[in-house]
């Protein structure tokens, strides 16, 4: 199997997009491959973008994204206020802000929810990060939920077992909110990345996936 590595950009600096629709999206997708980011790429940039976060889970959103990304170079973080759920009847303000970010941003990597996704609010990011961004590595990640909306992923990113056990510490410290909600349990986060270390040969048996529409060599 074929291993590719990332550059440091056309800037000499990773530059990496993240955009969530909650405040925890970002971190359950991605937070083990941005915590191995953040270490094997010291000098890189990280825009942090959350869409919904209202009351404690704005604390929160703000909270995880320090700690995933410590000690890199430097850090943006945007925590908008839209309603949960709602985002696409909030559609064109959503595109106005996306079509602003395209004349800011030029990132070498972008992290965004999965097109087919169960939740709306998720496949909407998705859709607009293609519509704005369309000559972009673009990663998609998944998300489990009770919807059953798991897929195929294309691209894996072999974890460590303790970057793995460091992002489900996290993800429990931070977002004491979603403690009620069943789903949300180490376990659940530790047994999809030993699936998908499973699925990729990984040498230490975790792993996170993401889709993958569009690579060029």
């Amino acid at each position: 199997m074929i291993h590719l590595s990332l550059n440091k950009g056309s800037r000499g600096r990773l530059t990496v997009l993240c955009l969530g629709a909650h405040s925890d999206d970002i971190e359950i997708g991605c937070g083990g491959t941005i915590l191995w980011l953040a270490d094997k790429y010291p000098g890189a940039m990280f825009h942090w973008i959350v869409f919904s976060a209202l009351g404690p889970r704005r604390h929160e959103a703000l909270k995880a994204a320090e700690l995933f990304t410590a000690g890199c170079y430097k850090k943006k973080v945007v925590v908008k206020n839209y309603r949960d759920g709602f985002l696409p009847f909030s559609g064109s303000k959503l595109k106005d802000f996306f079509e602003r970010m395209k004349d800011q941003l030029n990132p070498d990597l972008i992290f965004t929810p999965w097109r087919r996704d169960a939740h709306q609010d998720h496949r909407l990011l998705a859709e607009l990060s293609w519509n704005t961004f369309r000559d972009h590595l673009i990663l998609e990640y998944e998300i489990p939920k009770y919807d059953g909306d798991l897929g195929q992923p294309n691209v894996f990113v072999p974890l460590d077992l303790e970057v793995s056990q460091k992002k489900v510490r996290y993800l429990m410290e931070v977002f004491l909110s979603q403690h009620t909600k069943r789903w949300f349990q180490q376990e659940t986060f530790l047994s999809l990345m030993r699936l998908r270390g499973m699925e990729c040969n990984g040498p230490s048996r975790y792993a996170e996936a993401f889709y993958c529409h569009k690579l060029v060599l």
